[in-house]
């Protein structure tokens, strides 16, 4: 690396690190004013606020407006070195205008890492007490339970129930079939079941029990209460979580998502656009540095102003995008890797197009 290089590399990342730090201070004023009422209502205690929010919710957004802030970065620290000429006298001193690129891509490169990791494995145990703490202190919001459950835990085993409330623990109408193949091999279903932590088990209910001999005959019993262990089958299978995804790291997030499908859960939209999500935002790091750096680099009328606002516009428009794709991609109309990897493609045709264009 020469001078250039870190000389550019240092106005980079010392820029990004001040934007982040100067928005999350102004977020963190805004999310105080907001919630304050909320804290003092529900008895929120001072290191509960402090420790177990404020803590966790700094990383939590400043990774969210990593992309944006890559893009602002870019903008603000070279529309300010082409408006002092230092663009012109790197160009004239034999440099090209790609090898200009290598530090820019550099700190891309090192903020891109940085936010997967962060989002990847940092946050995600972070967002467990962040949530929780909103859904007792600020929302007060308990967990809800599902209806209308319908999964196989595994080949050839399906469990049902109509209900579960976790207020009480209980499920109601519970039924567990086996297969082999297409037939029917016995059923087990109860007016009631509960799980018990202790053994693990879970206690039905007024039971019956169904056992199919040669697809014509059955075998019933039947009682008022029997313990069962049905393999990988708990109540956080049954509890609906708030942003749940938020709180798997990628290893969590990656095996929930394979053992869901192998039940034969569909609606994993939201999930898998949490995971691809967590590729494509770092990733989005390059293409907006290389959209910034071309168009920053040139002197316009209008100064540094219109390169910010036409960055800004450029910035809202690419997170616009996104969420426009991704809520189709949940309501199922659109692939969940086409939605979060679109506004990428769009925008790395953008930043090819102003590379082109830029000053060499």
């Amino acid at each position: 690396m020469k001078k250039l290089d870190l000389y550019i590399l240092k106005k980079f990342l010392g820029t990004f690190f001040f934007a982040i730090l100067l928005i999350i201070s102004i977020s963190v004023v805004f999310d105080v004013t907001e919630k304050i009422d909320n804290f003092f209502e529900h008895g929120a205690p001072l290191d509960a606020i402090i420790f177990d929010y404020y803590k966790n919710f700094v990383p939590y957004f400043a990774n969210l407006f990593t992309p944006l802030f890559v893009f602002i970065a870019v903008i603000f620290f070279t529309s300010k070195m082409a408006y002092q000429t230092e663009i012109i006298a790197i160009l004239s001193s034999g440099v090209s205008f790609r090898r200009m690129m290598f530090p820019y891509f550099l700190g891309a490169a090192i903020i891109g890492i940085f936010s997967f990791l962060l989002g990847g494995y940092v946050i995600p145990p972070a967002n467990q007490t962040r949530i929780q703490f909103e859904n007792v202190y600020v929302k007060n919001r308990p967990s809800k339970g599902l209806d209308k459950i319908h999964m196989q835990i595994e080949p050839g085993v399906f469990v049902y129930m109509d209900k579960y409330r976790t207020y009480s623990g209980n499920g109601e109408h519970f039924s567990i079939e086996k297969y082999d193949g297409k037939t029917m091999v016995s059923k087990l279903s109860s007016r009631y079941a509960r799980y018990d932590t202790t053994s693990g088990r879970w206690q039905l209910k007024n039971y019956i029990q169904r056992d199919f001999i040669d697809g014509i005959q059955q075998r019933i019993s039947s009682g008022a209460k029997m313990d069962t262990l049905i393999p990988n089958v708990t109540p956080k299978d049954f509890k609906e979580e708030r942003k749940y995804f938020e709180m798997m790291t990628n290893t969590e997030l990656n095996d929930y998502i394979d053992e869901q499908r192998a039940r034969g859960v569909g609606n994993l939209e939201e999930f898998l656009i949490e995971k691809y999500k967590r590729v494509a935002a770092p990733f989005s790091a390059f293409i907006l540095t290389l959209i910034g750096v071309s168009l920053a680099s040139r002197k316009v009328r209008g100064g540094m102003g219109l390169h910010i606002g036409v960055g800004i516009a450029l910035s809202f428009g690419y997170i616009l995008f996104m969420t426009i794709s991704t809520t189709f991609a949940i309501n199922g109309s659109m692939n969940p890797i086409l939605a979060v990897w679109l506004p990428n493609i769009v925008f790395t045709a953008v930043g090819i197009f102003l590379y082109i264009r830029a000053p060499k």
